[in-house]
Formats: C-alpha cells, structure tokens, sequence
C-alpha cells in the first residue's frame, strides 16, 4: 500500500478517504457478478445507456422504471453534437470548415428568403462568434448555362457575399489552404474553396484528399443535411481530421424532423406512402408498418398491394420481383391488425386521345388509360380517415405519371393535410412532390413538418447508417437522474474512461464510500455485465454507462451535482500499425471537456503498459489542458507506484508477467 499512502496523504488529493477495512484487494471475489446465460439475455433490451440495478426486482422493472435511458441502437448514432450546444468562446479565432448545402442555396437563385436565411444562419453566427470560416461546397455544373451565379467559383462566392454581407474571397485550385496566404485573412473574414465536384477524391472519399481539404481546420460544421446519405471526403472522411465535428443550425433542424418520423408518441399514426419502385423501398415498407397504425398506399406502389390482396391489375403496372415483398407486408399488417388503404379511382389519360382524361374504377378495367393521380373517391376516403389518427406521414408521389397539369389529386391531398396540421394533428411531408404541392397551392407557411431530401428518408427508413450523420460527434441524448444514482450525488465524482470490464470501479467504490465513481465504456456487453454486478453491491455510490466518452464526456459530467475530483484513463488499446491511432481515445475535445470540469486540484490519472501510449496521452493533456494541468510531483520517470493500491484487470495480467507498467499523474491549478 504505499503507493496508496503516498497519494491519499497528499494535502491536494481530497477526492478520496480510505474506508478502514480487514478485506484485502481481491479481484476474483468479484468474479461472481459477470453472470452470463439467461440472466445476461433478458438485460438486453435495446440499451445504450446504462441503469442502477440493486435488487432482482429492480431488474425486472427497470425498464418501465428508467424509459429515459433506453436508447434504440439502430437510432443512437443520430444524437451528435451540434454548434448550437458547443461553447461560443471555443469558436473565437479557431478555423472553422462549413459543408454548406449548394443544392439549398441554388434553389433560391434570386430574392433571399426565409429558408434561405435559415441555411446561412450557420456562417453567419460563426462570424459573430469571430471564427475564421471555410466555405466548401458543391455544385452541378450544368446550372452553369442557365445560372451566371454559379458559372464560376469567383461568381459564386460574389452570389454568397450579397447574402452574408461580407466579403467572399473565393480559393482557386487545390482544396485546402497550402495556396492561400494566411495574412490576407487578416482582412477578408470568409473563404470559399472551389467546387468539390471538380475533385475525384471527394466522391472517392479519398484519405488524402480529405487530409488537404482539413488542412489548417480544426473544427468542421456538417450543414448540408441532403448529403446524409452519401459517403463524402466533405462531409465524412474530413471529420478524422478535426478535432471537433458538429452538425449546423439547418442540418441539426433537418435531423430533428428526420426522428420525428420514427417517434411513436403522437397515436394513431397513419402514413400515406407514394412513388414507385416497390422491391427497393421494401425495407422501409417494412418499418412503416411497423411503426404506423394504418398505411395508404398510392401512386405506382398501390399496385403492388393491389395485387398482393388479389385485385385484378395490367400486367404492365406490376413489379413481378416485388410480389412476395408485397405478400409480406400485407401478412405483417393482419398480423398487427394494421388496416391498409389504397386507390379506389384514378385519374387517367386516353392512350388514344393525349387531351382526354376521365376518372377510372382503380379495380376496373385500365385498358387504354394510363393512370395519371388519385381520383375524387380516393380524396373523399383519405379525408374522411384522416380524423381518426393524431399523427401523418405523407412520403411519395400521389401521381402515376410525371405530367405537372395532372396534379390535381396531390394539390387536393395538401389542401386535406393542411387542414388537419391547423386541427392538432401532427403532418410530417416528405419530398419535393408532398412539399411543393402544398406550397403551390397555400402560398403561405404551413405547421405542417417538411423534409424536402426524400432519398435521405427513404434510406434512414430502410434501417441503414445514413455516413453524414455517423461521422459527426455524438452527444449523450438523456439527463442522468442522479440522485436515483447515487445515495448522495453530492459526493465528489471519479470518472474511470473505458472502465471495461469494471473489476476496477468495483473495488474503489468499495474501498472509497465517500467518492462517487462512474465508468464510461463503449462496449455495452461489458456495461451490461456490470450493471448485473451492481445487483449484488449494496452501496450506492457506483454507476456504469456505457458511451462513447470522447465526445459525450462534457454532457454526461457536467449535469453530475458532485463535483469531478478524478479523471482515469487506463491502458487504452494501443495501434501499433499507425503511429497517429495510439491514443486515439485522448483527444482534444474529450482533453478540453475534462480539464474544464476538474475542480481545482483535482487530478486526471494516466496509465499503460506502452510508454509511447503514455507519453502520447500525457502530451495532449498538458498541450490541450488551456495551461491548467501539470504534472503533479514527480512521476519518477513515469514508473511511480500504484497510487490507489488497487490494480486494473490488465494492470494485473502485465504484472504478473513482469513487464513494467506506465503511469503519470496530472493536476488541475
């Protein structure tokens, strides 16, 4: 214990008093509470986040107890961190990159508008904020014939200065800032690279590419949320590259509308789903009905129900690869008593006569017509359904045919959807054809919830990771109930970052009741384990989530009442095949979030069984810490002693075999 001795007697190490006790440090005691087997499965409940378990009946209910810490994994990724919550006066003199959305902008060629003013809303706070800005962006260059707007990057970032009110200065060539001289900044505040359409490497999302492209930033800003869906050097590959990676004002807006979709609260919930290509949207057909309460189908897609249900449709409007999916989904509806509308007239065109056009029995013969939209009786069975559910989703073309003068069933439907937004019900619209019909024929701002990209919906719908998203900085999403946590959640706090297999935690907090201590681990299966342990541990001072601690550390921490005594980062898994990877869990944003929290005096302790990773750790800290560590007395080359006289499951097995371990103590002033 004299490792121990020589820490817990210093008069700058309040955070923990040793409980006098007869019980040796014995780690295999604890082996009885990793249980496995059956115990294990039924915890697996879709956790992200971890939960206080105490008894077998806390465990049993802990799932209706602690809603607020169930997180969906398949959704955990879309909770990042945005610039609305990071701190304004991190951004003052710091080169910040901004993946602006083109596509946005050039819709709006002419008066600037509101939704317009929206997507900028992002440069221009962090100008104010005084960050240094990079524009990088992307546009199709056959605007250029139409559009002197965008003929060439010195006209596009003339086009972008009118909007911001500040001067543009556009950057010819190569991305990044190797060509761009860092005094003229000092007069210009804004830089616009050129199209990244004009690089292989961004489509590519090209390693090199995206390190030249981040050349000189350290912090990047995603607000092109149409983009989600595609692997991007601008918008993925470049977060490896930045310290921190946040989504803007108008991407965060957007994804918020994109987890409305799947939010279940507001029921009964319908979705009227539209469009064709039945056999690549089954995925997300799948989910729909098994998230909504009733499903209409329209435009080409009713088809296939049609024929799934066993009504007579032309053979030409069948998707024969599509019919055991549609099979599928109608057998999952009666299995979950989920009724599923589709038309009962359409609109058609007289093959015959182009000028002709009648209404048609949807189950009738369509021989000699070609479906055009949904007719009055489809209209009339929409609007009287529509009052029986709370919530609408309305995703895809009513139409059949891709004609603009045959839209009358689709301005009809947006007039019925409007009506119901203004009666309480919540209507989310997907896409060009549900957002602009309804724009066309209001002419005014609507309640209804908008999501313009339906391609980023279609593929967050089929359960895939949309790259945009997932390459951002996540955040913690829920508010830890700490004094359910802990018996005093006062208590000065020890956070243990990648806590593994909790053998650690669970003899401090044992040796050390007046500390509370938390363990932060990525793998859920170990964090699971622990929380079975915590079954067995009578005291309340000891809790596991299980995050990814780089980026939720500051979320997590700081809404903790007690205030952070002791920072530990224990043999992190060094990667010996690049150089930059071996410390990669320390990293200049989880640095900053932890010497902010520290209370003065409070230490953060450090340690491996490779000194490279040591030095590496030990070295962002005190480059990172904004001056306010150092290392505390002398570490004696990095070979102190043990301060806590209680070992790691690793620090045990690198002993054992006599190799040395790593370790350096660092201190808040």
């Amino acid at each position: 214990m004299q490792g121990c001795n020589f820490q817990l007697s210093s008069s700058r190490s309040p955070w923990l008093e040793p409980r006098m006790s007869s019980i040796g440090f014995q780690v295999a005691t604890h082996s009885g509470y990793f249980l496995g087997g059956s115990g294990l499965c039924r915890l697996k409940c879709r956790v992200q986040c971890s939960q206080l378990w105490q008894s077998t009946s806390l465990v049993n209910n802990q799932k209706e107890e602690d809603k607020y810490s169930c997180i969906d994994q398949s959704t955990s990724y879309l909770h990042v961190q945005s610039l609305r919550n990071f701190p304004t006066e991190k951004l003052c003199g710091e080169v910040v990159m901004v993946r602006l959305d083109s596509a946005f902008l050039l819709g709006h060629l002419g008066p600037c508008t509101f939704s317009l003013e929206r997507a900028l809303l992002t440069i221009k706070y962090l100008y104010k904020a005084r960050a240094k800005v990079i524009i990088v962006t992307s546009w199709d260059t056959t605007l250029q014939s139409n559009n002197p707007e965008v003929k060439s990057i010195d006209s596009f970032a003339e086009y972008l200065s009118s909007f911001l009110q500040v001067e543009v200065i556009p950057v010819d060539g190569g991305p990044g800032l190797t060509s761009f001289k860092k005094e003229e900044w000092v007069q210009n505040s804004i830089i616009l690279f050129e199209n990244l359409l004009n690089f292989r490497g961004e489509v590519a999302n090209s390693n090199d590419f995206s390190q030249k492209l981040a050349s000189g930033a350290t912090i990047f800003v995603n607000d092109s949320f149409s983009l989600s869906h595609k692997i991007l050097a601008s918008t993925v590959g470049i977060t490896r590259f930045c310290y921190a990676s946040l989504a803007g004002f108008h991407f965060d807006e957007e994804l918020t509308r994109l987890i409305k979709i799947t939010d279940t609260t507001g029921r009964p919930y319908i979705a009227i789903v539209g469009g064709g290509n039945f056999l690549r949207k089954a995925p997300a057909l799948r989910m729909l009905i098994s998230l909504c309460d009733g499903l209409f189908f329209v435009g080409k897609l009713s088809f296939q129900i049609m024929k799934g249900l066993g009504m007579p449709v032309p053979s030409q409007f069948i998707e024969r690869n599509a019919i055991m999916e549609a099979l599928q989904i109608i057998q999952v509806a009666r299995d979950r008593n989920v009724p599923i509308y589709y038309p009962t007239d359409l609109w058609c065109l007289n093959n015959d006569n182009c000028g002709t056009s009648g209404v048609t029995n949807s189950a009738g013969q369509l021989d000699g017509w070609t479906p055009a939209d949904i007719g009055p009786s489809t209209l009339e069975k929409i609007s009287s359904i529509i009052p029986l559910y709370k919530k609408i989703l309305w995703i895809g073309s009513t139409k059949y045919d891709l004609a603009e003068e045959f839209s009358v069933g689709a301005t009809q439907l947006g007039q019925i959807l409007e009506k119901a937004s203004f009666d309480s019900c919540e209507v989310i619209l997907v896409g060009n054809a549900a957002c602009n019909t309804l724009r066309r024929k209001t002419g005014s701002s609507s309640q209804c919830i908008e999501l313009k990209n339906a391609t980023v919906v279609w593929e967050f719908l089929k359960g895939r990771i949309l790259p945009g998203i997932a390459a951002l900085d996540k955040r913690y999403p829920y508010r830890i109930p700490w004094s359910t946590v802990f018996c005093d959640s006062t208590l000065p706090l020890v956070v243990d970052i990648g806590s593994g297999n909790g053998l650690f935690l669970f003899e401090m907090a044992k040796r050390y009741e007046c500390s509370n201590f938390l363990g932060l681990e990525m793998n859920e299966k170990l964090v699971l384990r622990c929380l079975q342990g915590m079954a067995l541990y009578e005291k309340r001072n000891l809790y596991f989530v299980s995050t990814n601690a780089t980026s939720t550390f500051h979320s997590i921490v700081s809404s903790c009442p007690g205030r952070l005594s002791l920072v530990t980062i224990q043999c992190p898994n060094p990667d010996f095949n690049k150089e930059q990877n071996r410390w990669r869990m320390v990293r200049r944003m989880l640095v900053e979030a932890v010497a902010d929290l520290l209370q003065t005096n409070g230490q953060v302790y450090l340690q491996s069984d490779v000194e490279s990773v040591l030095l590496g750790m030990k070295e962002q800290f005190l480059s990172y810490g904004n001056g306010q560590l150092v290392v505390d007395g002398d570490d004696c080359g990095h070979r102190m002693e043990n301060p806590f006289g209680v070992a790691s499951d690793w620090e045990r097995h690198v002993l054992a075999r006599g190799a040395p371990m790593y370790r350096t103590m660092l201190r808040k002033v």
